[in-house]
């Protein structure tokens, strides 16, 4: 079934860390003289929608109705993401937090490579998660499902309240998590950890009957209606209390992973709210995964390519 006519009606709450991610393009001539580091001379510079955003930003592409609630700091980098997002038609409730700077990614890219990361990052205050999770309370009974997008930066500190809102309103609720604590997640309806966050969690395993055994079992104690584990070259694989639900790798060519995870998240639940199975939603975002891959940095995935015959 190809849902492209219902995506316009998916109505999606995506709430979590937001980060702006900045690319610094150049040319790599000479290695520096003061240390064996290459110089690379800058001659074109990005920015992009991260983290949380990037999700948000991943479900608009779809065409979702698709909003966006998060703590940015006062300052420059924060009008950044709020000009990013206007731009690409994201609805968006950012809160200020002007003891907070916005976090940042930095990378420079020579040659097509990725030489180096500068990361900026503080955690927002409580005083200003508590007013966020006043206002998550006040927009949950608009959407159709909600997005927890969590990348331990400190936005989804009242995470487990979110859950049991959503619950109480009979909102799906998927979580991207992180870190090895996962007791805070319980009672979602989805979580979607990759191959090293499921691993942190559960511990190393020998062999497909293993890794499967542990992930039942992590399904069922934290009480969730799936666990879909993001697992690269191998696919994806979806645990439910029906059974097991395995995808291969629809990749083509590996050319950047960053944020693939966000179009896995999104597109699972742009499709589960248009009102697609929970089997047929991860076959799509696997779909997706391939596709945004084979692209630089935080990308997304448009209908036209996701549809395509």
């Amino acid at each position: 079934m190809k849902p492209d006519r219902l995506l316009a009606g998916a109505r999606i709450l995506v709430v979590g860390d937001v980060m702006l991610d900045r690319y610094w393009f150049g040319d790599v001539a000479r290695i520096s003289p003061e240390a064996p580091v290459p110089v690379v001379k800058i001659n074109r510079q990005e920015e992009r929608l991260g983290g949380a955003a990037n999700v948000a930003r991943n479900a608009a592409a779809l065409g979702a109705n698709s909003t966006l609630l998060s703590v940015v700091g006062a300052d420059e980098a924060g009008a950044a993401v709020a000009r990013l997002l206007q731009a690409d038609g994201i609805h968006a409730s950012l809160h200020q937090d002007a003891t907070l700077a916005t976090i940042i990614k930095l990378r420079v890219i020579g040659r097509q490579q990725q030489l180096l990361r500068i990361d900026f990052e503080t955690p927002p205050s409580h005083a200003v998660l508590a007013d966020k999770l006043d206002r998550f309370h006040a927009m949950l009974a608009d959407y159709a499902l909600v997005i927890l997008s969590d990348y331990g930066k400190g936005g989804l500190t009242h995470i487990e309240a979110m859950i049991a809102a959503a619950n109480a309103r009979g909102v799906p609720v998927l979580v991207d998590p992180k870190g090895d604590d996962y007791a805070r997640y319980r009672n979602a309806t989805l979580l979607t950890p990759n191959r090293s966050e499921f691993r942190e969690v559960a511990g190393s395993w020998k062999g497909e009957d293993e890794f499967r055994a542990k992930a039942a079992a992590l399904r069922l104690e934290l009480n969730l209606k799936g666990l879909l584990v993001t697992r690269s070259e191998e696919g994806m694989t979806l645990f439910t209390a029906e059974g097991v639900f395995h995808q291969a790798t629809e990749a083509q060519e590996v050319f950047d992973v960053s944020g693939a995870g966000d179009t896995v998240i999104a597109t699972l639940g742009v499709m589960l709210a248009a009102g697609l199975t929970l089997e047929e939603s991860v076959t799509w975002a696997n779909r997706a995964a391939g596709i945004v891959v084979g692209k630089l940095g935080t990308a997304v995935v448009h209908p036209q390519e996701l549809f395509e015959e």
